[in-house]
C-alpha cells in the first residue's frame, strides 16, 4: 500500500531511524495507524519500555508478552499481529485468525493461527540480540477489512500478501531489549548444606 514510509514508520516505532523493512510500511501509510482510536498495550512494558528477560532468550521457560487491543473502526473481518525486530528486520511472531473486536492475548497464550518466524518455526522467536546491543522489537496490529485465507504455518511474505490493501486501521507498540549474559548454573554452585 505504501510506496514510501517516510519518517512516519520511524515516529510510530519510536527511538530513531527504522533500518528494517516493518511490515507497517509495507502494507498500510500514516492515514490508518491509531484510526478509530485503535490501539495496543502490554501489561508487561509501555511503549518504548524495556522487555522483561521472561519474554527473551534469557530465560529457559520465556514466553510471549501478554497483549491487549482496543476495538478495530466498523468493518474489520480479521486481526493480524506481526513482530518485527525494527534493527535487524528479523520477523519474531506472525498471528492471524483474530477476531476483529477488543480482546486479548495472555502471556504465553497460543493465538489462533501462527506462520513462521525468522527461524521457520510458528512459533514466538524469543528475542536475543547480541551482547550489549539494543534492539527494538515492534509489535504490529492490523485491522484487515476481509479474512485472511492462509493455513497455519505461512510465510510472512504471504501474510504479507494477503494483508496488503486490505489495512483498516494498524496499531503499534515498541519494545526495547539489550543482550544480555545468561548465567550457567553448575550443580556445584547449589549449597547442599539444607
Amino acid at each position: 500500500m505504501s510506496s514510501g514510509s517516510g519518517g512516519w514508520v520511524a515516529s510510530a516505532v519510536g527511538g530513531g531511524e527504522v533500518p528494517a523493512n516493518l511490515t507497517l510500511g509495507r502494507v498500510a501509510d500514516e492515514r490508518v495507524l491509531g484510526r478509530s482510536g485503535f490501539a495496543l498495550t502490554s501489561d508487561a512494558f509501555r511503549h518504548g519500555g524495556e522487555l522483561d528477560p521472561c519474554f527473551t532468550a534469557c530465560e529457559e521457560d520465556s514466553v510471549a508478552p501478554p497483549l491487549e487491543w482496543t476495538a478495530p473502526p466498523p468493518g474489520a473481518q480479521e486481526i493480524a499481529l506481526v513482530v518485527e525486530d525494527a534493527d535487524k528486520g528479523h520477523v519474531h511472531w506472525a498471528v492471524w485468525g483474530i477476531k476483529p473486536q477488543k480482546g486479548k492475548l495472555l502471556e504465553g497464550e497460543t493465538p489462533p493461527r501462527t506462520g513462521k518466524n525468522a527461524y521457520g518455526n510458528s512459533e514466538w522467536l524469543l528475542p536475543d540480540p547480541p551482547l550489549g546491543e539494543e534492539h527494538r522489537y515492534v509489535f504490529q496490529l492490523f485491522a484487515l477489512d476481509l479474512p485472511l485465507t492462509l493455513m497455519p504455518g505461512a510465510t510472512h511474505e504471504e501474510l504479507v500478501q494477503q494483508m496488503d490493501g486490505h489495512v483498516t486501521a494498524a496499531a503499534v507498540l515498541t519494545a526495547r531489549f539489550e543482550g544480555h549474559e545468561v548465567e550457567e548454573w553448575d550443580a556445584d554452585d547449589l549449597d547442599d548444606d539444607d
